[in-house]
């Protein structure tokens, strides 16, 4: 089938994947003029791994991953307050794991088709027209083209999923908090291999050294959904300039930054994620939220099973659909429960409850209680095998 796919990121390129390893002919349509790269760290394990496994892409991830140490929180002096070595992660999710850059990822799925798939850039679908045998697409620049299915792979604004199903406010469900995330050169001090937090009453900033003396800033504060005529830089400034610590010189660095990520903190929650011959994945169907943690490995699994069941079912859409739904519903579901509990660590709201946070990250390095927290870290679902 000829299948047009919105979005170029990990969902969209990892879909591309496993479609035209299964003899279909996926079009990519990204709306940026190129493919985007870096972006915030994630981390990744579950069944996302797996899936890369699967795509012979794992040595290309764990190069470009880090191997992270340690989670350290600070104080407005630099001082130790907790530290939590990464390696209890490991052992809660009893299998592999990495931390990389989001378009990182991306680009190592990209590369397993860039010569074999085409990608539109620079455009996006302006109007989708479903008929008896196809789906009939607009575009803001290319000439109307004829599909056998959409899949909107368009992230938490999707576009698709205006056209489709509405607008984002009746999916949008807000965790009250915002996030932005930078890569600056020549920022230093430095602390290889660590998360370094420092937060205040609801706010976190942190710090992750990158190779080639880059280093990552990701900022989390809660916040009104809307700032409106207040620009993303001065929201930060605004937000972190008496914050303490490293905050003026970390901000000072803005200025010289030309690709902020900023966003808002929130799910996507719908009863369907299909309609006819269109289809939602990732985080256009259910986002978990960035602070969920796996966001971009659910979006690998989601991918890895469309096209699994649509080769089951012989391209029957309607039934690979269906399919899909019932295997991957309950997992986000569960996934969108526990990311809600991650905002606590994220953008603590009091005094109390960040001394707490900071007992909890001490005492979780001795093996009874972190497996506690281990369910909500481990993926509660069998990963098919489709023989694809």
């Amino acid at each position: 089938m000829r299948i047009a796919i919105s979005g170029a990121g990990v969902a969209g390129a990892a879909l591309a994947h496993w479609l035209h390893r299964t003899g279909h002919t996926p079009t990519l349509i990204e709306q940026a003029p190129k493919f985007r790269t870096g972006g915030y760290m994630i981390d990744f394990w579950g069944t996302g791994y797996e899936v890369a496994k699967r795509m012979g892409i794992e040595d290309r991830v764990r190069g470009d991953g880090y191997q992270v140490q340690h989670i350290r929180s600070i104080g407005p002096r630099g001082e130790v307050k907790a530290e939590l070595g990464v390696e209890v992660v490991r052992r809660m999710i009893d299998g592999d794991f990495t931390s990389l850059p989001r378009g990182d990822l991306a680009a190592a799925v990209y590369a397993t088709i860039e010569d074999r798939v085409e990608t539109i850039y620079g455009d996006s679908i302006t109007a989708i027209d479903e008929h008896a045998d196809g789906v009939h697409l607009t575009f803001d620049n290319a000439a109307p083209r004829e599909f056998d299915l959409v899949i909107g792979a368009d992230g938490l604004h999707s576009n698709v999923r205006n056209l489709i199903f509405g607008p984002e406010g009746e999916f949008e469900h807000y965790l009250g908090c915002k996030v932005a995330a930078c890569v600056v050169d020549g920022y230093h001090p430095r602390d290889e291999l660590t998360y370094v937090t420092y937060n205040t009453p609801g706010q976190q900033v942190a710090r992750v050294a990158l190779r080639g003396d880059r280093t990552l800033f990701l900022f989390v504060f809660r916040a009104d959904h809307d700032s409106p005529g207040i620009p993303p830089k001065d929201q930060l400034r605004n937000q972190f300039h008496d914050s303490g610590w490293e905050c003026p010189q970390i901000l000072a660095t803005l200025d010289d930054v030309d690709d902020l990520y900023f966003d808002v903190v929130s799910q996507i929650r719908m009863d369907r994620w299909s309609r006819g011959r269109v289809l939602l994945i990732g985080d256009a169907a259910g986002c978990i939220s960035l602070l969920g943690g796996e966001g971009t490995g659910l979006a690998m699994t989601e991918a890895y099973v469309l096209a699994g069941e649509l080769n089951r079912a012989g391209g029957d859409h309607q039934q690979a659909f269906a399919a899909y739904e019932k295997l991957l519903h309950p997992l986000i579901q569960r996934k969108q429960a526990g990311a809600t509990r991650f905002i606590g660590f994220f953008a603590t709201k009091t005094r109390f409850g960040l001394w707490f946070r900071n007992i909890a990250i001490r005492m979780m390095n001795f093996g009874p209680l972190a497996t506690v927290f281990a369910p909500s870290m481990r993926d509660d679902f069998d990963l098919p095998d489709y023989g694809i």
